[in-house]
Formats: C-alpha cells, sequence, structure tokens
C-alpha cells in the first residue's frame, strides 16, 4: 500500500485551507482505524488513534465505560481533545458517571426546553434588525458581521452577561481559539474569560436574574441540597460561552457559503417554508463545527483487527462520520431536505450537546428570516478557514448582498 495521504490531524495548520476530506475519505475506505504518528506539532508529544466511520464513532460515543472522557487507564490527564488537560475529572464534557451525572443534572435544572423556547422572539427581532441594515450591492464580511452576532447575543442571554461585555468576550474568545497552538497567549484569553466569569457568578449570587445562568448557580440537587461550587460554574462558563457562540457562528457562516455555493438550495429554501426543519439538520451534518472528539481507552480492546491498549488516546471525527457514504447517499452534496439525515453534529448518548435545541432554534430563526429578508448573497472574495482542528469554520465569508427584484 502506497503512504497514505493523510495530513497531520494534530496540527491546526492542516485546516486552514478547509477541513481535509480527501484525508478522511480514504482513512474510511482503506483505514478506518488508523494510528497516527506523534509530529512535532502532536501535543504531549505521543500518537493516538484515529476513527472515522458512522458506525465506529457512534459506538465509541456510546460506550463510555471502555471510551472515557474523564482519566484513565493510568493517565494522569485526559479529557475530550487531543492533548492531555488537568480538567479531565472537573469539567463537564471532562467527565463521566456518576460525577458527570450530578454536574448534567444541576445544569439542566437551568436550560430547560421552556426556557429555551423562550428566546425564539428576541433572537427573531434582532436576526430581522440585523439584516434591515443590509443595504443593495453592499459588500461585508457575513462571518463577523452576521453569523457570530445572533449566536452571540443568544449565549449572552443565557449566561445574563450585560450587552457592553458581549462583543469583548467573543474577542477573546475568538483570538483564543486562533492562537491555539500558541498555547501562552491562548492561556491569557482563556484567563481572561474565567476571571470574568466568576466576577459574573459573585454578581449572580448576590442579585439572581430571570437569565438561565442565574438558574444553575442557585440550582440544588434534591436529594442532598448541593449546589455548583465557583470552579465548577466558573468551568460550565468557560465550556458553554465558546461552545454554544463559537459552533454555532460556524454552522450559520458555512451554511451560507453552501447556500451560494448551491443555488438550487438556496431557492428551495425561499420556495417551500415546510423544508427549514431538514435544513437546519442538512446544515449541522455538512460544517459539523466541533469536528472530532477524544476518549481514553479503559481497557484492552479490538477494533478492526488492530489492539487499542488500555490508556491509549481514541480519536473519533463526527465530520468524517458525517461523510460517511455508507449512511449517507451522496454525502458531498448539500441537500437541505436531506431525510433521513443521521448525522452526529451533536453527538450522541450521556455527552449529547447540552446546547443542541438552542442551536437549531438559532439556526432555524436565522433561515427562515434570511428566506423572508428579499436578499439574495454571492462571494465577494475568498473564503478564510480557522486554523483550528477542533471548532472548525470560517474565519471570514466575505458577500455581496442584492435585494430581490
Amino acid at each position: 500500500m502506497s503512504i497514505p495521504p493523510v495530513v497531520d490531524l494534530s496540527d491546526g495548520r492542516s485546516f486552514a485551507g478547509g477541513f481535509p476530506h480527501a484525508s478522511f475519505t480514504w482513512l474510511r475506505e482503506h483505514a478506518p482505524l488508523y494510528w497516527h504518528a506523534p509530529t512535532t506539532a502532536t501535543p504531549d508529544g505521543e500518537g493516538f488513534w484515529v476513527v472515522s466511520r458512522h458506525a465506529d464513532v457512534d459506538a465509541i460515543i456510546m460506550d463510555p465505560a471502555s471510551f472515557s472522557s474523564d482519566t484513565a487507564g493510568g493517565r494522569s490527564g485526559g479529557g475530550t481533545a487531543i492533548k492531555d488537560e488537568p480538567t479531565a475529572g472537573k469539567v463537564l464534557n471532562h467527565t463521566d458517571d456518576p460525577y458527570h451525572r450530578r454536574l448534567r443534572a444541576l445544569v439542566n435544572k437551568g436550560f430547560t426546553v421552556r426556557a429555551v423556547n423562550a428566546l425564539e422572539d428576541e433572537l427573531r427581532r434582532r436576526t430581522r434588525a440585523l439584516l434591515a441594515t443590509i443595504g443593495d450591492g453592499e459588500r461585508f464580511d457575513f462571518a463577523r458581521r452576521f453569523s457570530r452576532e445572533i449566536p452571540t447575543q443568544a449565549i449572552c442571554i443565557v449566561l445574563g452577561v450585560p450587552e457592553n461585555d458581549r462583543e469583548m468576550l467573543v474577542d477573546w474568545v475568538d483570538a483564543g481559539i486562533e492562537s491555539a497552538s500558541e498555547s501562552v497567549i491562548a492561556s491569557d484569553y482563556a484567563n481572561k474569560v474565567r476571571r470574568y466569569a466568576q466576577s459574573l457568578i459573585e454578581a449572580k449570587r448576590a442579585q439572581p436574574g430571570t437569565d438561565i445562568f442565574s438558574a444553575i448557580v442557585h440550582a440544588e440537587l434534591e436529594e442532598d441540597g448541593t449546589r455548583l461550587g465557583d470552579h465548577e460554574l466558573r468551568s460550565f462558563f468557560s465550556l458553554l460561552f465558546p461552545a454554544g457562540a463559537e459552533t454555532t457562528t460556524r454552522a450559520i457562516s458555512g451554511g451560507m457559503l453552501a447556500l451560494i455555493e448551491h443555488p438550487a438550495q438556496w431557492l428551495r429554501l425561499g420556495a417551500d417554508r415546510g423544508v427549514v426543519k431538514t435544513a437546519v439538520e442538512e446544515v449541522v451534518r455538512w460544517t459539523t463545527p466541533s469536528v472530532y472528539k477524544r476518549r481514553t481507552a479503559t481497557r484492552d480492546l479490538e477494533l478492526h483487527g488492530q489492539r487499542i491498549r488500555e490508556g491509549d488516546k481514541v480519536t473519533f471525527w463526527e465530520m468524517s462520520a458525517n461523510r460517511d457514504e455508507r449512511v449517507f447517499a451522496q454525502p458531498f452534496t448539500f441537500d437541505i431536505a436531506r431525510s433521513p439525515n443521521r448525522h452526529l453534529g451533536f453527538g450522541a448518548g450521556v455527552h449529547f450537546c447540552l446546547g443542541a435545541a438552542l442551536a437549531r432554534l438559532e439556526l432555524r430563526v436565522v433561515l427562515e428570516e434570511l428566506r423572508a429578508s428579499g436578499l439574495t448573497f454571492s462571494l465577494a472574495g475568498e473564503p478564510e478557514w480557522m486554523p483550528n482542528n477542533r471548532l472548525f469554520g470560517l474565519k471570514s465569508l466575505p458577500v455581496e448582498a442584492r435585494v430581490c427584484a
């Protein structure tokens, strides 16, 4: 067999020109369990397994006993990124049951379906107001001016962040993600977010608001009356802000690029009111902003005739799973009416995305209001991708807007 055409998946720069679909198409066909040897860019200086097929990704997600989100297999660190994180065992997405169940139960007391649905009118108002500012023939960066606005407002409303602080927080998170390979810079931005979170927690304790974060700060478990501590709340804020704002921002930008590149789908969105629900799911499948997760093997096991050993890092790539020819007919065709659509863009199992309902609401509102706006969009320059292998998506999307005659 020739040398596999697989880019360095541990290096964010490999994603600066877009997701390396050619590498994963090869992996799904020839090496569904692939050992990625360490490179100069690989965190911790050790290799990791790469899982690319939908069925295998789904199986790993649904088996937390064998594939841990915490520390496992004798490791001192763990978590859900390639790099071992000291936050393993302390943060919601870096924990296993029973601690994960406790954290989730407390967070769910604020993150209810009713609380999320109550945001719709305000998000729709803001989306319409934003679209109303776009003039005929105007050129602008859709990713910065439009895509990040609604997710930012949504997550800030959820967290009770004052209006004047919102853009500052997004700038910090964006800068941290873009400089992820420069650990000192990324750490500085992460510390800024944590310090801000602590000040907000103290404010919510002293004077709770009607926002979801206030409800979480004051939530108690019925069985023992315990609440989340400062570290748990800071960790939740630091997780939810980028996870909630950044992923949906990337989905909106990627969805717009897909609609521009597939004009028949844009026309169908405008002509068929009933297609919005399936369009939301196709945008999530197509963009998959959180492209991979990592687990740690808790025991020796075998997959595709190869031995995964206890303590090994195992990465599974949802973006690859969402292009798997074994599950999706014509997976590289953007089809807003695709049904069924068994994408893994929100994960599955005990770690199913906490903000899935919020993301779906935001995408539905944005697509409905874009469809009703009377605007069409075309590319006005070359799209620019974020050089990041985790929260992947468009950094810039230059467009020109036109008012339909």
